[in-house]
């Protein structure tokens, strides 16, 4: 079968998918969240890997008839829905309090960042990743060291 993609194009998307959604997940492993580092890398590859198939049948019915289309956005829209039944999987409430909110939240990202290699957008998959990995360590710390402290500092005045 012809592909308008070539075979090392897609090797490169579907590892760099793999290999931004690793950063992500790393995090989470670190931090022994309930999805970490393979979670992670595998809802970031299976993201790319549903938009190039997409792509495929894009290319492959616009070679034998035109007018037989389809839409790539609604493949992005089925990734999404997905992935947001995974990341719903991870928010659990124990006790009053709800826990997994942020690791749902990267399984997002991660998905997100699955598309944007897929799309060939590295540039844009790259600064998603060092976004997402600002925002989970240095607000992560921030929050915990700092905002936690503080409050546990009053508790033990009380």
């Amino acid at each position: 079968m012809e592909s308008e993609i070539e075979l090392m194009d897609m090797v490169l998307r579907l590892v760099a998918a793999a290999a931004m959604g690793s950063l992500i997940g790393l995090e989470r492993e670190l931090h022994k969240r309930p999805a970490g580092l393979r979670t992670h890398m595998l809802v970031s590859l299976g993201a790319a890997a549903f938009l190039l198939v997409g792509y495929e049948i894009l290319f492959a019915t616009a070679v034998g008839d035109p007018s037989a289309r389809i839409d790539p956005t609604r493949i992005v829209e089925g990734v999404i829905g997905g992935i947001g039944f995974l990341g719903a999987g991870s928010i659990i409430q124990s006790r009053g309090s709800i826990q997994g909110i942020t690791t749902g939240a990267a399984i997002w990202i991660a998905g997100a960042i699955g598309v944007a290699c897929a799309t060939g957008n590295f540039i844009l998959a790259g600064l998603v990743t060092g976004i997402a990995l600002i925002i989970v360590v240095v607000l992560g710390f921030f929050e915990h060291e700092v905002i936690y402290d503080d409050e546990n500092k009053k508790q033990a005045k009380n």
